[in-house]
């Protein structure tokens, strides 16, 4: 079922409408609950339709909704062309295409193509055939070393800790880059390949306008024996070559993605989750003979600092230019600690030691957080990516200001890092994937008429929609008012750097006369007559106070 796409007060409605869009990326299963089984669902999604079209975006990027064991929040895929029961049906889903569709929004999916679930139907049918079987090829199985074949093909590390190697009854290996739950396929097997073409074409049918490609730099891998040791894995250079990772034939599946992109008008988008060594790497995942944009997470790991900042955004610019695609520019996913709780960490005294884990290690934000220092922080981070050329993506609560939830015990959590021993800050990833506050009151602030599946604390109140709605100098109102302001004043994607006298201050601005100034110091910074045509942020005596962003609009440039 394919269905019409409006697009209601938007301004561009042309197939590069992602180049500078403001894409919002919702966790389905901590957006909305609409059948009170305490996990958000699809239809929960819908009934918040009119609540996204108000934020002012212009697309939303789900997060994995298909049948899952939730191994890992989803990203074990079962069957990658159906709605995971308990979030509801294919008709839910286009249902709930057709709502953004008609309130101007574009739907992206969660594609996850490197590893699929061990539930999945292939992976059981492995299983049952046993040693050499037709249908082993489409995973990676090896016998295994030691005595018996007793010990694993090698000592290869899983992202989530422990080995990268799970046994079967009969004696075999598979490789499994994350959770034994989550078994690597083989991308050198057709099946396989053509398998995700049919997936593509599927969710194109029915009105998706996009694709989000899980660890897209991880498909292809050359396991020709003997298979490296971990030490040796790591002295290998990540050129193209390396056995495991961002390889230059996972190109090859792209180029071949693409051509099913282009079969639609307009064309389907897609952006790769692509974690490489260097910019120019990443930028082959974003040509337009591939998937045409790729993730830049180079602000998301940055320090709060202005020349961090600006060698970030001038970077990544002048990558965007070199490939014509446009860059992406992000602070907060489902994958890490939420920016407003990160920029309100003190400083680290021990060189090299993780932020988020510094924060676990003094004890939570009781202990060591700044909460209002670290919102402030994270406001004008924000109006600066805004600001700047091509697109933002911004993850669910952030526009509410949520810190990062650390009230969750041991035996609440789910994130698979956490129990296998993985970094990520010390304490997996369930405190950014809390479910969302929306009323200040209820078993599950408005969530759902029961409690959630993780635990929310009690200043989530604070920060429910309906109070924020309620208060115009709410986070929601800021982040309401700047998405309808740079939709006024969106414009060609370039800059131009204007020099401020301060090391701790940028300036810049856009080829119709908008400026965005941050002022990541503690000092106020003065405007001098450009402080009477500040149309966003605030100005105190003339001056942007310290750990701020206003943006500046001459007079005429919004009607």
């Amino acid at each position: 079922m394919t269905h019409a796409l409006l697009l209601e007060n938007r301004t561009d409605t042309t197939a590069t409408w992602w180049r500078q869009a403001a894409v919002y990326q919702i966790y389905p299963r901590s957006f909305a609950d609409a059948n009170g089984d305490g996990l958000g669902d699809i239809p929960g999604i819908v009934s918040r339709a009119d609540y996204l079209r108000d934020l002012g975006i212009d697309a939303v990027w789900l997060s994995p909704f298909y049948p899952s064991a939730l191994a890992d929040g989803g990203y074990d895929v079962a069957d990658y062309r159906d709605v995971d029961p308990r979030l509801g049906t294919l008709d839910d889903f286009d249902d709930m295409v057709a709502a953004l569709h008609e309130r101007g929004i574009r739907v992206i999916v969660d594609i996850v193509p490197n590893h699929s679930s061990d539930l999945h139907e292939w992976f059981q049918e492995a299983l049952a055939a046993g040693r050499g079987s037709a249908a082993r090829e489409r995973y990676i199985f090896r016998e295994g070393a030691g005595p018996g074949g007793s010990e694993p093909p090698t000592d290869w590390t899983a992202a989530f800790g422990g080995s990268a190697w799970e046994r079967v009854e009969d004696g075999q290996w598979y490789l499994h880059s994350f959770a034994p739950e989550q078994p690597d396929l083989n991308w050198d097997h057709p099946e396989v390949r053509e398998d995700f073409l049919t997936t593509l074409r599927f969710w194109s049918d029915r009105g998706v306008d996009g694709f989000r490609i899980d660890v897209a730099h991880m498909l292809t891998k050359d396991l020709t024996e003997p298979l490296p040791s971990k030490d040796e894995l790591a002295l290998i250079p990540q050129d193209g070559n390396h056995p495991l990772n961002d390889r230059d034939d996972v190109h090859e599946i792209y180029a071949e993605w693409r051509r099913v992109f282009n079969e639609y008008d307009p064309p389907r988008t897609a952006v790769a989750e692509a974690w490489v060594s260097t910019p120019e790497r990443r930028a082959r995942y974003a040509s337009a003979e591939g998937l045409g944009q790729a993730f830049n997470f180079d602000l998301l790991v940055a320090d709060f600092d202005a020349q961090q900042f600006r060698s970030i955004i001038t970077d990544n610019l002048a990558q965007s230019d070199a490939t014509g695609s446009s860059t992406t520019w992000v602070l907060s996913n489902h994958d890490v600690t939420r920016h407003a709780t990160r920029y309100g960490l003190p400083p680290l005294e021990r060189e090299g030691e993780k932020q988020g884990t510094a924060w676990v290690k003094a004890g939570g934000p009781a202990d060591q957080l700044d909460r209002e220092g670290g919102l402030r922080r994270a406001h004008a981070a924000t109006l600066l990516l805004l600001g700047l050329p091509g697109s933002t993506y911004l993850y669910q609560g952030e526009e509410l200001g949520l810190q990062e939830v650390a009230e969750i015990g041991p035996e609440q959590r789910q994130d698979p890092a956490f129990f296998r021993g993985a970094d990520f800050d010390g304490l997996g990833r369930d405190g950014c994937r809390v479910p969302l506050p929306w009323t200040a009151s209820g078993p599950s602030f408005g969530f759902g008429d029961t409690e959630a599946h993780l635990p929310q604390p009690s200043w989530f109140a604070e920060y429910a929609v309906e109070v924020e709605a309620a208060d115009p100098s709410s986070t929601l109102s800021l982040y309401r008012e700047a998405l309808r302001l740079r939709r006024r004043l969106q414009t060609e994607e370039r800059l131009e750097w204007i020099e401020t006298g301060r090391a701790d201050v940028l300036r810049f601005a856009r080829p119709n006369g908008w400026q965005i100034v941050t002022n990541f110091g503690s000092e106020p910074f003065d405007l001098g007559a450009d402080a009477a045509d500040v149309v966003l942020g605030t100005v105190v005596d003339g001056a942007v106070p310290g750990d701020s962003t206003v943006w500046i609009a001459p007079a005429g440039l919004i009607d």
